[in-house]
């Protein structure tokens, strides 16, 4: 009886501890979207992390990108009904100001973050000027830039332009691309990833105005002109793939696609696609990123990244935070912005500089085209406004390449939008 009462014991002992263990375990839910090996980069950063902490689980739901206002607007709808992700990658962060989590007091040194990313980054999560919380940091630093098959430009017997030139302008890159695809019977020379976040760069290239004297948004310069033009021509004339258009949500996926089987000579993208576009190419062909086109308006891409945030409404304001922490030191941060192949987006990692295991020479190319970034460009990312002015451009260009509207259309359309826009957000 003596031993069995021992064992009954020890039996509810264990039976309490692990209710305790239930009771402190805690679950936190990162909403997420791939644009290419990311994700996994996470995940090997989240496995770290919870070893280091038994009580915390992380998981990764991610819900695809297809559409970037799908993808923010399942976010908002949570925001709305009171259940927010614990935390999310958000590209769009003014949306959410106000409903963000305030890290300021939580994280172990506010300081390090202030100190180590860029204050345009951070005010892009704030609510205002007299808001100096601290919500988020950038998962890493973009820019938009293109891609070029150069096993198709030796097929071709034709040289890279960019290896002995070193200003290209857009005509002729255009030019050579379409000499190439017609010498090696590749389907398409260009594709241009519709998205107006791409094309506010090559439309300051070609001398763009994105602002007017008082400083408010226009479409209408001679730059947007020229820039919106090429892109149609390209589509009517056959040196582009309508359907990657017509298809906006999927447009990017598709460009890429046909980058990557080999069905266009010159991809317009952007270091976020680096990762996705190697690992799927593999060694099936030499490829590189090339600096972006000149124009009147200089050579410019446009900057971006995404951010992780935490919000408000967590149930577990602390592990956030703890975990907000942890992924942002300098040596979690390095080893994510490496396995992913991202530009980093903290201060001392860009400073220092990283040593990228894959994909070393097209992520030097890219940290290149940083600082050549016109002010334009980074007053269009940055503005609570981005989406804003994004959003109608690619919708608006993708009727004219459809037929169903004209460029002056599309432009008086494009502004109306974002006038439209703008003024029901003031009122709001």
């Amino acid at each position: 009886m003596r031993k069995f009462a021992i064992l009954l014991t020890l039996a509810l002992m264990l039976l309490g501890a692990a209710a305790v263990s239930g009771q402190d375990a805690v679950e936190l839910r990162i909403t997420w979207y791939n644009d290419g090996t990311e994700g996994d980069a996470l995940r090997a950063a989240l496995d770290q992390f919870e070893a280091a902490n038994p009580g915390i689980t992380v998981v990764i739901d991610d819900i695809g990108y297809a559409d970037p206002n799908v993808y923010h607007s399942t976010i908002q709808a949570q925001v709305e009904s009171g259940s927010p992700p614990d935390l999310a990658r958000v590209n769009d962060g003014f949306r959410f100001a106000g409903n963000y989590l305030d890290l300021t007091p939580l994280v172990a040194d506010a300081l390090y973050w202030t100190e180590n990313f860029s204050d345009d980054v951070l005010n892009s999560l704030r609510v205002d000027a007299n808001d100096t919380g601290i919500y988020g940091f950038p998962l890493g630093f973009t820019i938009t830039a293109p891609f070029v098959n150069r096993t198709l430009f030796e097929q071709a017997g034709i040289e890279v332009p960019s290896d002995t030139k070193e200003d290209v302008t857009w005509e002729e890159w255009a030019e050579v691309s379409k000499q190439v695809a017609d010498a090696t019977g590749t389907p398409f020379a260009i594709a241009y990833e519709p998205r107006g976040h791409r094309f506010w760069g090559f439309a300051i290239s070609e001398g763009g105005e994105w602002f007017n004297a008082d400083g408010y948004f226009t479409a209408d310069s001679e730059g947007f002109r020229t820039a919106a033009q090429a892109i149609i021509d390209w589509n009517q004339n056959g040196l582009s793939d309508p359907s990657i258009w017509a298809n906006l949500p999927d447009g990017p996926r598709l460009a890429r696609e046909q980058f990557i089987n080999g069905q266009v000579v010159f991809l317009y993208s952007g270091s976020f696609a680096v990762g996705g576009l190697a690992s799927s190419i593999a060694d099936t062909f030499d490829w590189s990123a090339v600096p972006n086109p000149s124009g009147p308006g200089g050579s410019t891409g446009s900057p971006g990244g995404s951010l992780l945030v935490g919000f408000a409404g967590t149930q577990h304001p602390e592990e956030v935070a703890k975990l907000m922490d942890f992924l942002t030191q300098e040596d979690v941060l390095g080893e994510f912005s490496v396995k992913s192949s991202f530009l980093p987006g903290h201060l001392g990692l860009a400073a220092a500089g990283l040593e990228y295991a894959d994909n070393a020479e097209i992520l030097n190319q890219l940290s290149l085209e940083i600082p050549k970034i016109d002010e334009q460009a980074y007053k269009l990312q940055y503005s609570k406004y981005a989406f804003t002015y994004n959003r109608p451009i690619d919708n608006r260009l993708a009727q004219v390449i459809a037929g169903e509207i004209t460029l002056d259309d599309a432009i008086a359309a494009i502004q109306k939008d974002v006038d439209d826009a703008i003024a029901a957000t003031e009122a709001s």
